[in-house]
């Protein structure tokens, strides 16, 4: 059995208590033992998510990671008195693999995100890191049951070692979780929108933004559909408050 990762306890929240170049020894771990493995990549949002939907909670505290995709867990982790080290991005983490996979040689499928996305994502990457190895490409809306299937079979047909995808928290986790056993991946990661990024439809934010928490304005300028997204962030400080002020008395 692989080693497991620290955890810190975040609202019920296992999330991992790892630095970016830990999480990066994992996950090769992952590729190179040939047995299935999840990582959730979790952010202020998925915090809230899971104190509401108890299926999530469940999959993402029995994934193999938990990384803490944003400075609001870091914030949330100091308050609560179980500090994580640093932010360890879902985006951060694709882009490393492939390009890692152009040394490695291990295979990646880009599934998910808007018709055409996928595809300039993988097209993006392959130019950035020569030889990155993305076996396969299939964007995320699929009308029946039939489709669906057709892309199980087709990920299946190009055997990836790494499967990102690109479904938004939580429907890519439960996706991953519903067709694992079929799958048989070594690593299978939810990334969000991290295809729009690759692919130059969305930018992300200038580096100091990312540092001062300011990512989520950024997207939100960008792209006004994520007000969803955002609304959930001033629940996600009441509960951090308020668990923390229950500690205190306790």
């Amino acid at each position: 059995m692989l080693p497991q990762a620290p955890t810190v306890d975040l609202l019920g929240l296992r999330v991992s208590r790892v630095t970016r170049s830990e999480t990066m020894v994992f996950l090769h771990r992952f590729i190179s033992s040939k047995q299935p493995h999840l990582v959730v990549t979790a952010d202020a949002t998925a915090l809230v998510l899971a104190a509401r939907d108890s299926e999530f909670l469940r999959i993402a505290n029995q994934a193999a990671l938990c990384t803490p995709d944003g400075t609001g867990l870091l914030w949330a982790s100091r308050h609560l008195g179980c500090p994580l080290q640093e932010r360890v991005s879902g985006v951060d983490l694709a882009e490393q693999l492939c390009a890692d996979s152009a040394k490695s040689g291990f295979g990646i499928y880009f599934y998910g995100a808007q018709p055409g996305v996928a595809a300039a994502a993988a097209d993006a990457m392959r130019r950035r890191y020569p030889g990155a190895w993305i076996v396969g490409v299939s964007h995320g809306y699929q009308a029946t049951a039939e489709e669906e299937e057709a892309v199980v079979r087709d990920i299946q047909a190009k055997n990836p070692e790494v499967l990102l995808v690109a479904k938004g928290l939580p429907r890519q986790e439960k996706w991953i979780v519903q067709r694992m056993p079929e799958l048989n991946v070594p690593l299978s990661m939810g990334v969000g929108g991290s295809f729009d990024v690759f692919s130059g439809r969305v930018n992300r934010a200038p580096a100091w933004m990312q540092r001062c928490g300011l990512e989520w304005f950024y997207r939100l300028v960008q792209d006004p559909s994520k007000t969803a997204k955002v609304a959930a962030l001033p629940e996600f400080v009441v509960r951090v408050l308020r668990r923390e002020r229950m500690n205190s008395e306790g």
